[in-house]
């Protein structure tokens, strides 16, 4: 377990570099050139804006200044090998297409990583200005000059729950038919939040969110916040999640472990 001096005295420049982020993107949000976003796919379409490039520079330089020695893995550009045991994972804005359609959904995700093993993490929403910051043990949300602890919901059963996922359209057959059998089991599901719903499940206003083939940037600033609410995250197999792959997270066990029956059924 990390100590938790060393969470606390990263934490200062885990929100610089939120801080920083906001300013490098927000001129970029609903702009023609955000709409106009370059594909770095050769298949498919996966945007980049120039808002990406800029959130990650200024992230990545505020690093190597203040912590030269902690590794850095991006989504942009690429890994940093460190001497510390200390590694910042950044994805620059997750939900690109959400910001590339104007919508207010996208997210930039810091995660601080130790021995494989996510110990710090924000999610942040600059458009609505709601900062979710995570430490495992606790977890709160600061908007607008106000700042709230975060709880997940007391959700009783499976039948009772708010359910997400980004695009079931990216699951494999299988996956796609776990992911129906618990969709038909839900109160309620919405697609297409990305990183967002796993900061509203820290909240309180969704209960699960299950996904597949994410990478470690996608997920490393996710697993400290949930926790620290109170939720629970781990692979479709009820193991321990690790960076990347398939995940869910869900407010409490109960919930989670009536979702793994289903999920089971396609882990990998």
């Amino acid at each position: 377990m990390a100590d938790p001096a060393l969470k606390r005295s990263l934490l200062p420049l885990a929100l610089k570099l939120a801080d920083a982020a906001r300013a490098a993107i927000l001129p970029h949000f609903r702009s023609y050139a955000a709409a106009n976003a370059d594909n770095k796919s050769a298949t498919g379409y996966d945007p980049v804006t120039e808002g990406d490039r800029a959130s990650e520079r200024a992230m990545r330089e505020l690093i190597s200044k203040e912590r030269p020695d902690d590794g850095i893995e991006g989504e942009e550009y690429g890994s940093i090998s460190g001497t510390s045991g200390l590694t910042w994972y950044l994805d620059p804005i997750d939900g690109t297409r959400a910001f590339v359609a104007g919508l207010p959904s996208w997210c930039v995700l810091i995660g601080l990583v130790q021995d494989e093993r996510p110990i710090l993490g924000i999610i942040d929403q600059p458009w609505l200005d709601e900062r979710y910051v995570g430490l495992c043990d606790e977890a709160w949300l600061d908007c607008r000059g106000a700042r709230s602890p975060l709880k997940t919901r007391a959700c009783p059963a499976l039948t009772q729950a708010i359910l997400s996922t980004t695009d079931p359209f990216i699951l494999t057959p299988a996956e796609r038919g776990a992911f129906e059998h618990i969709r038909a089991t839900a109160r309620l599901t919405r697609y297409g939040l990305d990183a967002y719903a796993y900061a509203r499940l820290a909240a309180g206003t969704i209960d699960m969110v299950a996904e597949t083939g994410l990478k470690s940037h996608d997920v490393a600033a996710l697993y400290p916040v949930i926790e620290g609410a109170g939720g629970v995250v781990t692979d479709w197999r009820g193991q321990p999640a690790k960076l990347g792959g398939q995940i869910v997270a869900a407010a409490n066990r109960k919930v989670l472990d009536e979702a793994l029956v289903s999920l089971r059924r396609s882990a990998l």
